[in-house]
């Protein structure tokens, strides 16, 4: 079993940039592939980006895409967002989660642990 906890939300103006970190916690971290999801006030949770578990294969939503990087430390058992360029309608809670197929999926329902969520908030 995996636990997460995300840190690195805050108010950022339109045009800056903010680091999230997704912390675990439990055994055998390194073989979950990570995944970064967003929930705006009134929507679906959505997916941002995805990385493998040894960090080989890396995903993003199309509307992330150059402008957001996922990475990993399995040795820090983190995984990290780096969030660039940002702008207003990247406003949200953003949630890490863990699938312990490890390959890395787009796809909500393949992951089974899921941190508590940090707020992002862009202003313009």
């Amino acid at each position: 079993q995996v636990q997460l906890v995300e840190s690195g939300g805050g108010l950022v103006k339109a045009g800056g940039s903010l680091r999230l970190f997704c912390a675990a916690s439990g055994r055998n971290f390194g073989v979950y592939a990570v995944g970064w999801f967003r929930q705006a006030p009134g929507k679906e949770r959505e997916f941002v980006a995805a990385i493998s578990w040894k960090g080989g294969s890396t995903f993003y939503a199309d509307s992330v895409k150059g402008r957001f990087t996922i990475s990993r430390d399995n040795a820090k058992n983190t995984v990290y967002l780096q969030m660039n360029s940002l702008k207003p309608e990247d406003t949200a809670v953003y949630y890490c989660a863990a699938d312990p197929w490890g390959s890395g999926t787009t796809v909500k329902s393949d992951y089974d642990y899921w941190g508590q969520g940090t707020q992002v908030t862009v202003s313009s």
